[in-house]
C-alpha cells in the first residue's frame, strides 16, 4: 500500500489521478531531506510489458528482504523530467534513451534520496524496481546505481503482442479529445520509439517505410517486442556480469530453480516462504491466439524469436 499510494503514482490510464499531486509533493520534501537508508545492489526488471515481468516482481516482492515498486514512473519522473514517453506526467520534452550523461550529480542524489525513502518507509533491505523500458537506458541507471543488477524478461513473441493489443483495446480511454492507452497519449510513445528507436536502426531500414504507416495495436506491439529484445539482447552482451535473462515460459514451468537462480544472482539470504509463494502463484498461462502479421515484418519477428531462443512457428 505504501509503494502504491507514496511512490508510484497512478497513470493516465487509470483512476484516481488526484493523488498524484500529492505523490510529487512527497517527492519534493524527500528530495530536501538527507537520504533516509542506503540503496545498495538494487534490482531493476526490464523487457517488454506483458511478458511476465508484473508477475515475477510481485513474486519477487515476497522474500522478506525486498521492497517492491511496480513501474515507479512517478518516481522517476521526479528524478529526471525528460523520461516520461507516455505522457503520464507531463507533456513536455521526453526520450526513451538516457545514458551516463543525464545521470548529473543533482539526478544522482536525488535518484538516491527517493529509493533510499522508500526502503526505510517498507523496512526493507533490497529495492527491486520493475520499470521495463528501462532496457533502453541501462547505462543511465548504471551510472546512478553502479551496484545495480538487472533482470532482462522474455517470452514468446506471439503470446507478448496478442497480449498488449488486447490490453490497449480493454484499458485504452478518450479524455478530453485524447486517446490514453498503450501507444501514450495520442501516440506519443509510439512516436518516440519511431524517432529514437526504430528509425535509426539499420535493421529496420526494408521495412520503415511500412512501419511508419501502422495502425493495427498487433503490428505495432511487433515493432515494440523487436526493438525491445534486440535492445536487451545487446545489453545482455555488455553487461554479463550485471544482467541476466529470465525466460517466462521457464518461470512458470520451473518456478522454485529459476526463482533461486535470482535470488543467488542477486545475493538475497535463503528465503523458503518467498519459494513456496512462488511455487503456489506461478502457472503456465494458456497460448495466445495467433494474428496476422503483415509480411514485411515476419522477417524481423522470425530473426528475433530465434535470438531469444524460440522456435519459429
Amino acid at each position: 500500500m505504501i509503494s502504491y499510494v507514496l511512490f508510484e503514482g497512478r497513470p493516465i490510464t487509470t483512476r484516481g489521478r488526484w493523488i498524484n499531486p500529492l505523490v510529487f509533493s512527497h517527492f519534493f520534501l524527500e528530495k530536501k531531506l538527507p537520504q533516509l537508508k542506503e540503496v545498495r545492489e538494487p534490482l531493476f526488471i526490464l523487457g517488454t510489458g506483458r511478458s511476465g515481468t508484473t508477475i515475477l516482481g510481485t513474486v519477487l516482492s515476497m522474500h522478506r528482504e525486498v521492497g517492491f515498486l511496480n513501474e515507479p514512473k512517478a518516481l522517476w519522473h521526479a528524478i529526471h523530467p525528460h523520461e516520461d514517453v507516455v505522457g503520464n506526467y507531463s507533456r513536455g520534452q521526453a526520450r526513451y534513451r538516457l545514458g551516463v550523461d543525464d545521470a548529473t550529480d543533482e539526478v544522482k542524489r536525488n535518484a538516491h534520496r527517493l529509493f533510499g525513502a522508500y526502503l526505510r518507509f517498507v523496512r526493507s533491505a533490497r529495492l527491486v524496481d520493475k520499470y521495463p523500458e528501462l532496457v533502453f537506458r541501462v547505462p543511465f541507471v548504471k551510472a546512478i546505481f553502479p551496484d545495480a543488477r538487472f533482470l532482462f524478461v522474455v517470452r514468446n513473441g506471439w503470446d507478448t503482442c496478442a497480449s498488449i493489443d488486447q490490453w490497449s483495446s480493454r484499458y485504452g480511454v478518450r479524455v478530453q479529445g485524447e486517446n490514453h492507452d498503450w501507444w501514450g497519449v495520442d501516440r506519443r510513445k509510439w512516436k518516440l520509439m519511431l524517432k529514437e528507436l526504430i528509425e535509426p536502426d539499420p535493421i529496420f531500414a526494408g521495412a520503415l517505410d511500412t512501419i511508419r504507416q501502422l495502425q493495427r495495436d498487433t503490428d505495432m506491439a511487433v515493432v515494440e517486442w523487436v526493438v525491445t529484445m534486440r535492445e536487451g539482447l545487446r545489453c545482455l552482451k555488455e553487461n554479463p556480469d550485471c544482467m541476466r535473462m529470465v525466460r517466462y515460459e521457464d518461470l512458470v514451468v520451473n518456478p522454485r530453480a529459476v526463482l533461486r537462480e535470482i535470488a543467488t544472482f542477486a545475493e538475497w539470504g535463503e528465503d523458503e516462504v518467498f519459494l513456496r509463494y512462488g511455487e503456489t502463484v506461478l502457472r503456465s498461462a494458456p497460448r495466445r491466439a495467433g494474428f496476422e502479421m503483415l509480411a514485411e515484418l515476419r522477417p524481423l519477428f522470425d530473426e528475433t524469436m530465434r535470438a531469444v531462443g524460440y522456435r519459429i512457428e
